[in-house]
């Protein structure tokens, strides 16, 4: 595939025969802004305008969408998009990565990559950062706080309390405004559930972009704990992400896109965007065994119960 071709969007696959809700993606109002851009075929570039997206979702099958805010700079940015089109909802929260530069870390990553610190990450220091997490929270209708947790690739040895403090605080705040918590979990299992266990989860717990086993999909399972399954368990590779898959429940299992990331098999490497959940949705109803109309039934009732009971 060509450098050009990564720019442009998948096609939409055909409309699911039950519509589903893409539980953790990120887009945001910043798009009305920006000129649309169209290949010479007709097909979209990136970026989409919100009105592209919906119109996706609309001939997908993908009722709605979550739209997460984990940066300072976006965090109105996903509540005023929620507040404006009605195909979207927010989550906000500080990501753990964003939660290592509030409080000063400026170590290279184990990725090898440099921080990239920006004006934010010295306007709020950590404590701050989550107080206008719970500000914002406390004061707009959003459904739940995330992506919060641990990312043990994208920050090392130095950036780990600061990342566990803010995850802890984040499962407080879930629990003080009884909302869902999401969960962003890489490389950092065991912590991970250890501090859940330590604080008391939230009644309405979601693995984002579930990255574990069965071993951990058993933890899940046995917790109460939902796995939302994102582009990576379509990827040839990760049997083990399909492992995890089989060994959920089905009463626990969710579908996202967190786009415009981790696009599904076979178009990985070109952009995301929530409608592409259709071809994950497929893909995962083949991988339990189950009809598609049934398995998208169980994904719209799973969604409702965690974010809009």
């Amino acid at each position: 595939m060509s450098k050009k071709d990564r720019s442009v969007f998948p096609p939409v696959p055909p409309a699911l025969p039950v519509t589903v809700i893409d539980n953790h993606t990120h887009v945001g109002t910043d798009r009305l802004g920006q000129e649309q851009k169209v290949t010479e075929g007709g097909e979209n570039k990136y970026p989409l305008l919100i009105d592209g997206q919906v119109e996706g979702m609309r001939q997908a099958g993908i009722a709605h969408a979550i739209t997460v805010g984990c940066e300072v700079p976006d965090l109105q940015d996903v509540i005023d998009l929620a507040g404006e089109r009605e195909e979207f909802s927010a989550a906000i929260a500080i990501h753990p990565n964003e939660a290592a530069m509030h409080a000063g870390v400026r170590e290279i990553a184990p990725d090898g990559l440099d921080p990239n610190e920006r004006e934010h990450h010295r306007l709020y220091d950590l404590d701050g950062a989550i107080n206008l997490v719970a500000e914002l929270a406390s004061r707009n209708p959003v459904v739940a706080i995330g992506e919060t947790g641990l990312d043990y690739f994208r920050t090392g040895d130095e950036g780990k309390d600061a990342q566990q403090a803010s995850f802890r605080a984040h499962i407080a705040l879930a629990k003080e405004l009884n909302l869902p918590l999401q969960i962003h979990d890489r490389d950092a299992h065991g912590d991970t559930v250890r501090i859940l266990l330590e604080e008391g989860a939230p009644e309405r717990t979601v693995f984002h972009c579930f990255s574990g086993d069965r071993e951990l999909a058993r933890v899940l399972s046995r917790n109460g704990w939902y796995a939302s399954f994102a582009g990576t368990v379509t990827f040839p590779k990760n049997e083990e992400l399909r492992e995890g898959l089989d060994e959920m429940p089905k009463e626990l299992i969710l579908v996202e896109t967190d786009a415009p990331y981790l696009t599904p098999h076979p178009h990985r490497g070109r952009p995301n965007a929530p409608y592409l959940a259709n071809l994950t949705v497929r893909y995962m109803a083949e991988i339990k065994g189950v009809a598609l109309d049934t398995f998208c039934e169980r994904l719209l009732t799973n969604t409702n119960t965690v974010y809009f009971p």
